[in-house]
């Protein structure tokens, strides 16, 4: 995600000091000195600007700032802003470039990070370090190909920084060998930072002093030491590295973490995807037969994208079952310009590699957008190349369908039982804690007097109404909304961020539409009637004391007529 010019802290050989890019931009967090003697043996003329990100003043961070500055103004002429993260660093920085070091005003760009107007740059951290930098130290949240990074630089708590990590966000996390009140002392941290990695936190750890030391303490808590740019190494070299460093996170999340998001595997498979071939964005796709759509299992710099199955180049490779590639989109009448003109963003090479099961049926696609080579994508060599990626990615990819297959009722399409409690266990995992503040219902129903159906017009009558039910019950289910074959001619629908009131109102609705409908059941027209039993959940009972409040008001209503909500 970033990658370390140094990692130690002050009394080390290579200070704190890191980098990204971002299209042509080389974007710094800090300078010092032992981070610029290293930039500027690279081609730093090769950059359209260069970004410095500063996170306090002390000369272990911004002392190679000025250097920086007289080196890109006289030699490689690349323009260079230094961002300063609030106004009262800004003033210091000023005061320093100008007349400790005399940076002329016209060689670079003084900024404040409220003004720099800049997508990687989502959020500005205040943090606590030394006294006497009081109210000037920070840390930045990033936005790095479409993933949260969070940099923390010299602080002595994490507290702030923890409202922008989520699973599958990255932190770059100061960590110190020795006890003081300034720094994170690794052992103080060691049980936070293992509880950050369960819950899917990508953790490294930077700022060190002792690295044997915090290598031996942070054992087993699946944090790693942040990866150092190596400039002994070539081009190849560094893309081994890089490939090995997202194989072994892929190895470490998916097997010895407790997160069981599948979502974490296709986005490090996305991902070395992209670092194989060296592209801007990667994306990996689902061939949802069923619906005759694709969306994205994992995609950088945009949100999931859900298309037909009928249109785009990714549609195109699954239909004729072959490697599609095109280095001028814009010609191409198979490619689907609406994501560019929604974004902004400018495709100019696309790879897609259909991907497919064990027997040979395409299932999904592998896509790569915008190779870093004029040139465009070679079919022959980058095609060899993803061919590994692609065979996982579809390995992967049955697995994950597989799973989802045991959690569906072949007959209606509903999730089943098993899908049931899988939810539970993940989606609705916030609403089972008594102290959440959340709200859930459930109803569950059932057909009235299914069983004369099926005595009365056979059992391929009775799956027709079985059918037509569950998709009229499905169609009422709103973004909060699920629904699930419970067995038999039963269905529970849980209903997240709704009283009780809205879930008797929504089965309501479902009772009418059904007692109202038309069946074509087996070349016979009938009509049948539900009954409902709603209940409130309550996160101090277990799941299966919460389905049976609600099938007791079902048995109520069953008992005292049928055809009616009780609740």
């Amino acid at each position: 995600m970033i990658t370390f010019l140094g990692r130690g802290s002050a009394f080390t050989n290579q200070h704190n000091s890191a980098y990204f890019t971002d299209g042509n931009d080389l974007v710094l967090l800090d300078c010092p000195m032992s981070s610029f003697t290293r930039l500027k043996e690279k081609d730093l003329g090769k950059y359209d600007h260069i970004y410095i990100l500063v996170t306090h003043t002390h000369s272990d961070h911004t002392s190679g700032i000025a250097m920086l500055i007289d080196y890109c103004y006289f030699t490689v002429k690349t323009p260079v802003t230094v961002i300063a993260p609030s106004d009262a660093v800004y003033r210091d920085l000023l005061y320093s470039l100008k007349n400790l070091d005399g940076c002329s005003d016209d060689w670079y760009e003084l900024i404040e990070a409220k003004d720099l107007g800049k997508s990687w740059l989502s959020e500005v951290i205040p943090t606590t370090h030394t006294e006497e930098l009081s109210g000037k130290c920070f840390g930045y949240c990033l936005s790095i190909e479409g993933k949260t990074v969070v940099y923390t630089g010299d602080t002595s708590t994490l507290q702030p920084f923890l409202k922008c990590l989520k699973n599958g966000s990255f932190l770059y996390a100061e960590t110190s060998a020795y006890k003081t009140k300034v720094h994170l002392f690794c052992e103080e941290i060691k049980d936070q930072i293992s509880e950050l990695v369960r819950n899917g936190v990508h953790v490294y750890l930077m700022h060190l002093d002792d690295e044997e030391y915090i290598k031996k303490v942070m054992e087993g808590t699946g944090a790693k030491l942040a990866p150092l740019d190596d400039d002994t190494m070539d081009n190849n070299g560094n893309m081994l590295n890089d490939i090995f460093n997202i194989t072994d996170s892929l190895y470490k999340d998916m097997c010895m973490s407790s997160s069981k998001d599948h979502a974490l595997l296709f986005s490090y498979l996305t991902e070395l995807g992209k670092t194989i071939v060296n592209t801007d964005r990667a994306s990996f796709w689902k061939w949802d037969k069923r619906k005759g759509e694709l969306w994205t299992m994992s995609a950088t710099g945009v949100d999931k994208i859900v298309m037909p199955d009928s249109t785009g180049l990714v549609g195109k490779s699954l239909r004729t079952k072959k490697i599609v590639i095109t280095n001028d989109p814009y010609s191409d009448p198979d490619f689907n310009q609406n994501i560019d003109k929604q974004t902004g963003y400018v495709t100019k090479s696309v790879l897609v590699l259909p991907v497919a099961d064990i027997n040979g049926n395409f299932i999904g696609a592998l896509q790569l957008i915008n190779k870093n080579d004029e040139k465009g994508f070679d079919e022959e060599e980058d095609s060899k190349k993803l061919s590994l990626a692609a065979l996982i990615c579809g390995i992967a990819l049955e697995s994950e369908t597989f799973l989802e297959d045991s959690h569906h009722d072949k007959l209606t399409g509903l999730k089943n039982r098993m899908g049931f409690y899988f939810d539970f266990n993940g989606k609705y995992k916030d609403y089972l804690l008594p102290d959440s503040g959340k709200i859930m219902s459930v109803f569950i129903c059932d057909i009235d007097k299914f069983k004369r159906v099926n005595d009365t017009y056979g059992h391929n009558a009775g799956d027709d109404v079985l059918v037509f039910a569950s998709h009229l019950v499905e169609s009422t289910c709103g973004e909060n909304d699920c629904v699930y074959r419970w067995g038999g001619e039963e269905f529970v629908m849980v209903m997240r961020d709704t009283d009780l009131e809205g879930a008797v109102k929504k089965a309501e609705e479902i009772r009418i539409k059904l007692m109202e409908s038309d069946i074509d059941a087996d070349g016979t027209t009938i009509r049948c009637t539900m009954s409902f039993g709603c209940a409130r959940f309550d996160p101090h009972k277990s799941i299966e004391e919460n389905i049976s409040a609600a099938d007791e008001k079902l048995y109520t209503a069953k008992e005292t007529g049928r055809n009616k909500v009780c609740s």
